[in-house]
């Protein structure tokens, strides 16, 4: 399976396949790619770049078509309106009787319990009157809400969707946890401190206020610089392009594993995720159990590179990262990681290849990545025409999509974690969570090229493309079941932007032989899990290629449970795909043009 003399990954495309570029003229913005025969007027799009500074980057229009869809058929169900009348007047004489019984009887059985992930409720102070009456009345609350937007017969199944976490949104911001005067916690600690906890918190709103303002890092993310106390595996940048530096790691044993490992990471974060402080680092992890490692590091866009597409991605990036690598250890398969988006276009990479006949992967692990999107979790409340017809406008200003407009949407998917308990903990508690290595790269953001962006999220997510077998490389569409490379994919229990569900849906492409494996944690933290980390926990199963297929649920029953992480799992699985150990190879090959140019993390990852 040695690499084949005549590929060449990075081969300029044909004029008659090169995918048609946006013009540099603002005023088109890539319409005329569409086939709009009307192209949006410059002044609607700045209008619509204004209107979304004071709306998160959400489409206004999008979510008043939800809520008409919702509103006009519910105006049209007597019984549904009839029913949550009933419900309504249930709940009512519940919570009376509740009240009446807990003012003599503070025991008393409340008469709605708190969903199981929902914490806020969890003191025994909430069991006190009056709070006891606070909590349940909202949770009488909530549960109403959820009846009324789910179940009117009409209602389109996205609309019905983003109608509900509108309603769940609205009903976060009021409710009693999030107020002084309503939540015991907030007055016992006030009691007990003589308001101290309240000083410290206005401290904290003032200090994040103003580094905001400031767009500075959130306070102690200094502590955690890349190249100094993360990202300090050893090694030096070997390929530098516009798009990508491609860093190769020192190798950390006499001998190593004859396929080397080409890291393919997200370009929506920083490479570094991969290599954070040196006992959680996954790179430091493969270097010193034998394996020859790669990364990439994206470059940070600005406006100047708002024409970079999903096809330079490919190509500048991820296919002259394996040129680099093919070059500098040759002969010889590759192992190739993605991660999140990165796994995305890996997938891409792979079956484009595997349909122009080349043996390129050894291996492929997908960390948490998609390759269907049909049910890509509450992310995709968040896209439809209207709302990417919104983002398109907020790009074509600016040439990108800033970092901060899309954490706003992430905060959003998670705020009662990410807003409103931080507020509780940090503004009236006084309590700060100190910072650590994820939480201050988190804050290290990048940004997104409009057109790669706006190609991602509808040929990807919107359209479904690439799992359905429609897109396109070099004007030819891929398909994944060209793949022949053994899959070792990872998916986490509570990752809200690739629910494991959705990741689970390789399993639909029959040809592939699958390792999965579900690891307790989040789309971050369920990845950066090495051995020792308390708590962590997972499920291992195995598809052979061209075996029968079994649900999500099916294979959840069946699947292997072990403690413990991940890595370990995946590096015997690597170990027992590679041919033999070789002599550790050096860095860079300065005789193939791919000498050492400057020391890991390199400068791309430095960019703000």
């Amino acid at each position: 399976m040695g690499r084949e003399t005549d590929f060449d990954p990075v081969k300029p495309l044909a004029p008659s396949q090169a995918p048609a570029r946006a013009a540099p003229n603002r005023g088109d913005g890539g319409a005329a790619d569409r086939g709009d025969p009307d192209p949006p007027t410059p002044f609607d799009r700045l209008l619509r770049a204004g209107l979304a500074r004071y709306s998160l980057g959400l489409s206004p229009a999008a979510l008043w078509l939800a809520y008409a869809d919702w509103a006009i058929h519910l105006a049209a169900s007597p019984g549904k309106r009839a029913e949550l009348t009933e419900k309504g007047f249930r709940k009512l004489v519940r919570f009376i009787a509740y009240a009446l019984s807990s003012a003599g009887r503070p025991d008393a059985e409340g008469c709605i319990e708190p969903l199981p992930q929902d914490r806020r409720f969890d003191s025994d102070l909430w069991r006190q009157p009056p709070f006891n009456l606070f909590h349940q009345w909202f949770l009488l609350q909530q549960q109403w809400w959820h009846s009324a937007t789910t179940g009117v017969s009409g209602v389109s199944a996205h609309h019905e969707q983003l109608t509900t976490f509108m309603a769940r949104q609205a009903l976060d911001t009021v409710s009693p946890v999030n107020f002084i005067p309503t939540n015991p916690e907030v007055l016992a600690a006030t009691i007990a401190e003589g308001g101290l906890n309240l000083a410290r918190g206005a401290l904290n709103f003032w200090q994040d206020w103003e580094r905001a303002l400031g767009e500075k890092p959130p306070l102690g993310a200094e502590r955690f610089r890349p190249g100094r106390e993360v990202a300090v595996t050893p090694g030096a940048v070997v390929f530098r392009n516009r798009l990508i530096e491609l860093i190769q790691y020192a190798p950390a044993t006499p001998e190593v594993a004859a396929e080397p490992v080409l890291i393919v990471p997200a370009w929506i974060m920083k490479y570094y995720i991969l290599d954070l402080s040196p006992q959680n680092s996954l790179v430091k992890y493969l270097v010193d159990h034998g394996h020859t490692v790669f990364i990439i590091s994206w470059r940070n866009p600005g406006a100047e590179d708002r024409d970079i597409g999903m096809d330079d991605y490919l190509r500048l990036g991820l296919l002259e990262a394996l040129k680099a690598v093919n070059a500098i250890v040759p002969d010889t398969p590759v192992n190739a990681v993605g991660y999140c988006l990165g796994g995305t276009l890996l997938s891409i990479a792979a079956a484009y290849l595997a349909r122009e006949g080349k043996s390129a992967f050894n291996t492929i692990s997908l960390l948490a990545a998609q390759t269907d999107f049909t049910e890509a979790g509450e992310l995709s409340l968040f896209i439809d025409e209207s709302q990417l017809s919104f983002l398109d406008d907020i790009m074509w200003n600016q040439g990108f999509l800033d970092a901060r407009q899309m954490a706003g949407t992430f905060q959003l998917l998670r705020s009662g974690d990410l807003i409103w308990s931080r507020m509780v903990h940090e503004y009236l508690m006084g309590q700060r969570p100190p910072m650590n290595d994820l939480m201050a790269w988190n804050a290290d953001a990048t940004r997104m090229p409009y057109r790669m962006h706006s190609e991602y999220l509808r040929k990807l997510f919107l359209d479904n493309d690439l799992f359905e077998g429609r897109y396109s490389v070099d004007g030819r569409p891929v398909s994944l079941g060209d793949i022949q490379a053994p899959l070792f994919v990872v998916a986490t229990e509570s990752d809200h932007v690739a629910p494991w569900r959705s990741v689970y849906k390789i399993h639909l492409v029959e040809s592939i032989d699958i390792t999965f494996v579900l690891t307790s944690g989040g789309h971050n933290a369920g990845i950066v899990s090495e051995p020792g980390h308390p708590g962590r926990r997972l499920r291992v199963g195995r598809r052979a290629a061209h075996t029968r297929f079994s649900g999500p649920d099916e294979w959840l029953a069946r699947a292997e449970h072990a403690q413990g992480s991940w890595w370990p799992k995946w590096l015997d699985w690597l170990d027992g795909r590679s041919r033999e150990k070789i002599a550790a190879p050096g860095v860079g090959r300065p005789d193939c043009g791919y000498a050492p140019i400057t020391p890991a993390p390199g400068t791309y990852v430095l960019q703000s």
